[in-house]
C-alpha cells in the first residue's frame, strides 16, 4: 500500500486518489526575485521524488506548480517591500525582466538536477481576474475587513483556523516576530489585497474593487490550484517552513469560500541546514548550484546527496558530505557502465525470483512515505548480491532509477580527441621525466573541464 504521512493528520495515512489512477498534484513554487539555493532544491527534489513514486505505482499525474511573481513581502506579517520590486531595483531591471531571467534559472538548476517540469507552469499575474473573485466572495461572506494599506482576512471568524498546526496550536503574538501591521485585528489576519502605496510607483498594480494595487501571496495558490486540479485536489506539498503561514492561509481561504478543505493530503519537506543553523537568503549564507558546478560538482551528486536522508527529517550540508555523495555516485554510475557491458553479452532473458523480491522490497519501500535512504542501502545491497545475474542487476537498476531519478542509463562519456592527445603528451613527458611540463599540461586539461587520475593501468581521464 502507498502510504504518506499527512500534516493535516499528524500520521501516516494509505493514499487513495479521488479518481482512479488520476492524481493531483500541487507544488508552491518559487517566488523569482533571486536564485533558488540547494535548501530550496531540496524541497523540489523531494516532490519529483514523490512524482516518480506515484507515477512507478501506474499512476497517471497532473503537476501543476506555479510562478510567484509578485505579491510576496519581505516579511511573514504583510510588511516590508515586495520581493519582485526589491529585485528590480538591485539589478536595475523591470520587475517583468527580474521574474522572466529566476524563471529560466530556476527551469536550468531543474534540468540540471534532472528534476521533471511539471504539467502546468502557472503564474500568479497570469490569474489576477481570478484571485480579485475569489476575494469577493470572501467578502460577500464576511471574512474579510479594509484597513488602511489594504484588505484582509479576518482570521477569527474561521473556527477551525490552523488545522496544519496540529493538536498544539501556536500562538502568534503581535510583535513576538516581525511588525504588526497598524489596524490588523489579530496577528493571524493576513492580506488579501494590498494598495499600492501612493507615494511610490509601482511596477505591477491592476485596478480592482476595492482599490488599485496587488494581490496577497497567500491568495494566487488556493486560486491556482482550483483552477487547474479543482477542491479539493489530492495533494499539495511544499517546505515545513510552509506550514505555520502559507499553508494554513491558503486552507482558510478555501474553507471560508468554498466550504472545502483545498487538498486531502500535505507533504512538507525538512530544511536543509547547515553546521550553524538552516539556511537562507535573509541570512546571507546561501549557496546555489551555479557555485557547486563551479566547484567541479556534478549536480547529480546533489540528488544523491538527498536521498541519504528522509524528506521529513534535516539534512546538513557541507562540502564535505557532497563530495562523499559524488564519490558515491561515480562509483556507482562506474558499476552500471560494467553491468551494461556484461549483460550485453547474455542473450535476453527474464528476471528471477530473487530479482523480484528486491523489486517487491523496493517498492514496498518507496511506498512507506517516500524512504529514500533505505531504498538506497537496498540497492547497494542488490548491486553486491553475487547470487543475482548481470542482466538481472542492471535491469533492476533502470527500474529502481525511475524513482531515483540519477540518470543511471547513460553511456560512457566520450573524451574530446584534443583532450585525449593531451594527455597522450602528458605520458610521454612523465616517462622523460619532465613533470613540469608534464604539470603545465593537467592544468590545462583541468582549465577545459576535464582532470586526469593516474594509475596502475594508466592516465584515467573523466569531466
Amino acid at each position: 500500500m502507498l502510504k504518506f504521512y499527512n500534516t493535516l493528520s499528524r500520521k501516516k495515512e494509505v493514499f487513495k486518489p479521488l479518481k482512479n489512477k488520476k492524481v493531483g498534484l500541487y507544488t508552491c513554487g518559487p517566488t523569482v526575485y533571486w536564485f533558488a539555493h540547494v535548501g530550496n532544491l531540496r524541497t523540489y527534489i523531494f516532490e519529483d521524488i514523490l512524482k516518480r513514486v506515484l507515477e512507478y505505482n501506474k499512476y497517471k499525474v497532473k503537476h501543476v506548480m506555479n510562478i510567484t511573481d509578485v505579491g510576496h513581502l519581505t516579511s511573514d506579517a504583510d510588511t516590508g517591500e515586495d520581493k519582485l520590486e526589491k529585485g528590480a531595483k538591485r539589478e536595475n531591471k523591470t520587475v517583468w525582466q527580474i521574474a522572466d531571467f529566476y524563471t529560466k534559472h530556476f527551469k536550468k538548476d531543474l534540468k540540471n538536477l534532472n528534476i521533471k517540469e511539471p504539467s502546468v507552469w502557472i503564474k500568479a499575474t497570469d490569474t489576477i481576474k481570478e484571485q480579485i473573485d475569489l476575494i469577493k466572495i470572501l467578502e460577500k461572506k464576511g471574512f474579510t475587513y479594509k484597513i488602511k494599506d489594504g484588505v484582509y482576512f479576518d482570521s477569527s471568524k474561521l473556527k477551525n483556523y490552523g488545522q496544519l498546526w496540529g493538536s498544539k496550536k501556536r500562538e502568534i503574538k503581535a510583535g513576538a516576530r516581525v511588525k504588526m501591521v497598524k489596524g490588523k485585528k489579530h496577528p493571524t489576519d493576513f492580506a488579501l489585497w494590498k494598495f499600492s502605496p501612493q507615494e511610490v510607483k509601482r511596477q505591477m498594480e491592476w485596478d480592482s474593487p476595492f482599490g488599485k494595487g496587488f494581490p496577497g501571496w497567500h491568495t494566487e495558490c488556493v486560486v491556482m490550484g482550483a483552477k487547474e486540479l479543482g477542491i479539493p485536489f489530492d495533494i499539495h506539498c511544499g517546505g515545513i517552513d510552509h506550514i505555520q503561514i502559507h499553508h494554513t492561509n491558503e486552507i482558510a481561504q478555501s474553507e471560508a469560500g468554498f466550504n472545502k478543505t483545498l487538498a486531502r493530503f500535505w507533504l512538507h519537506g525538512e530544511f536543509l541546514i547547515l553546521k550553524k543553523g538552516r539556511m537562507g537568503k535573509s541570512k546571507g549564507n546561501i549557496v546555489i548550484l551555479d557555485d557547486l558546478i563551479k566547484k567541479g560538482f556534478n549536480p547529480l551528486s546533489y540528488r544523491y546527496l538527498c536521498l541519504t536522508a528522509h524528506y521529513r527529517s534535516q539534512l546538513t550540508f557541507s562540502l564535505e558530505n557532497l563530495k562523499a555523495a559524488q564519490n558515491g555516485l561515480k562509483k556507482l554510475s562506474q558499476r552500471v557502465i560494467d553491468l551494461k557491458q556484461q549483460s550485453s553479452k547474455v542473450k535476453s532473458r527474464d528476471i528471477g525470483q530473487k530479482a523480484r523480491t528486491y523489486k517487491k522490497r523496493f517498492l514496498n519501500l518507496v511506498n512507506d512515505d517516500l524512504n529514500m535512504p533505505k531504498a538506497l542501502a537496498l540497492f547497494w545491497k542488490m548491486l553486491d548480491n553475487k547470487n543475482l545475474l548481470e542482466k538481472e542487476k542492471y535491469s533492476l537498476v533502470l527500474d529502481f532509477d525511475k524513482v531515483f531519478g540519477l540518470n543511471l542509463d547513460k553511456k560512457k562519456e566520450k573524451i574530446p580527441k584534443q583532450i585525449q592527445e593531451l594527455v597522450k603528451k602528458r605520458q610521454e613527458y612523465r616517462e622523460k621525466k619532465q613533470w613540469q611540463r608534464a604539470d603545465e599540461i593537467r592544468k590545462k586539461v583541468e582549465k577545459m573541464g576535464y582532470k586526469i587520475k593516474d594509475t596502475k593501468k594508466g592516465a584515467k581521464v573523466s569531466k
